[in-house]
């Protein structure tokens, strides 16, 4: 593995390892022979199975760590180990923020707060590559729109060419968006303040294998889940909001980027999404959905959520200057590459419930 000396010789620390993005960062270090610690509280749907599936291609490599984030003694022996941290540990939904918004921000901001103290105490350069979120930029209310077809699109050329800058004033918007914002901020300011080598990767819409969406996060597998088994999906507002979506093994190369060359980008924010060349509206991935099954998929509509941006599009060519990125994956390909997986994941689990409700033998 590039980067750092220090990842040499001792473990990575992925915190919320057995999440999505996570998970698929702990796999790829460890097929290279990397030992991980995947620090996980399992609190979320679907993480034990990926850490299961970690420990099963990997064995002694994965090291797994099943603690809450703001746990500080645990999280200071965690760190004590690691020679690098990657910080994905997180509450991820709005929806949660606005009815528990107390502990979003003990998650969220205490947790980042408890693991840049802990680095903080060891006095050594262990670099921290954050996981942050495009919602520190808030709605966007200024930026003006214009309906075309079934999306929205800035009428500025140049937003309508490169997307959002990491110029672009913060202006934090629900719970979650303070939480991760403030976070943002914190990791920043600690590269300032105490010279710690971190990077924050204001990240968009990630997708791709190992993601079981659900309606409050994770859209793009949620969406699939809905088509591939034959239910209706539902658009909250009118459906015409625009994401540019990143595969996961795009994702996973920009950190890894971001760490082999941390002595160059330390104290930096980067933009991390697919780009205005891999942006979608919702409905125009439910038509594609439609294309890639063969079928009609079905579609309802709620009410607008809080925060929820009408148009978000990552400029991207920060990250992919800096970090010497390659071209991300195109959406559509990457979708049918998450729909094959899913399709994969949906028979195994239909299988296991089969036999769950198989009558014992009677000898």
């Amino acid at each position: 593995m590039s980067g750092p000396a220090t990842t040499a010789t001792r473990p990575v620390l992925v915190t919320g390892g057995a999440g999505f993005v996570g998970a698929n960062l702990a796999d790829q270090l460890a097929g290279e022979g990397q030992t991980v610690l995947v620090y996980d509280a399992l609190t979320r749907p679907g993480v034990e199975a990926n850490l299961a599936w970690l420990t099963e291609r990997h064995g002694a490599r994965i090291v797994p760590v099943i603690a809450d984030i703001r746990d500080g003694a645990e999280l200071a022996l965690a760190v004590r180990e690691a020679g690098a941290v990657f910080h994905f540990a997180a509450q991820v939904a709005v929806t949660t923020s606005m009815s528990a918004p107390w502990e979003d921000m003990e998650v969220n901001l205490g947790g980042t707060l408890t693991l840049l103290e802990a680095l903080r105490a060891r006095r050594g350069a262990v670099p921290l590559l954050f996981a942050s979120t495009n919602k520190v930029y808030g709605g966007l209310p200024d930026v003006e729109l214009a309906v075309e077809g079934d999306a929205y699109r800035p009428t500025d050329s140049n937003l309508r060419a490169h997307g959002v800058g990491e110029d672009r004033p913060l202006d934090f918007h629900t719970p979650y968006g303070c939480s991760k914002g403030a976070a943002d901020a914190y990791v920043l300011d600690y590269a300032r303040s105490y010279g710690l080598p971190t990077v924050v990767m204001r990240m968009s819409c990630i997708y791709g294998p190992r993601q079981m969406g659900n309606e409050d996060q994770g859209w793009v597998a949620h969406f699939l889940i809905r088509a591939l088994t034959n239910r209706t999906v539902t658009l909250y507002g009118d459906g015409r909001q625009v994401r540019d979506i990143l595969h996961v093994r795009d994702a996973v190369a920009a950190y890894r980027a971001a760490l082999a060359r941390i002595d160059r980008v330390a104290g930096r924010a980067f933009n991390l999404g697919g780009g205005p060349d891999n942006a979608v509206s919702l409905r125009g991935l439910i038509a594609y959905l439609g294309t890639l099954l063969d079928r009609e998929v079905g579609i309802e509509t709620g009410a607008w959520r809080p925060g929820d941006q009408r148009y978000y599009v990552s400029d991207t060519r920060r990250a992919a200057s800096m970090l010497g990125l390659e071209p991300p994956l195109p959406w559509r390909e990457g979708v049918a590459d998450l729909a094959a997986w899913l399709t994969q994941w949906l028979a195994a689990e239909a299988a296991t419930s089969r036999a769950a409700r198989q009558p014992e033998a009677v000898l």
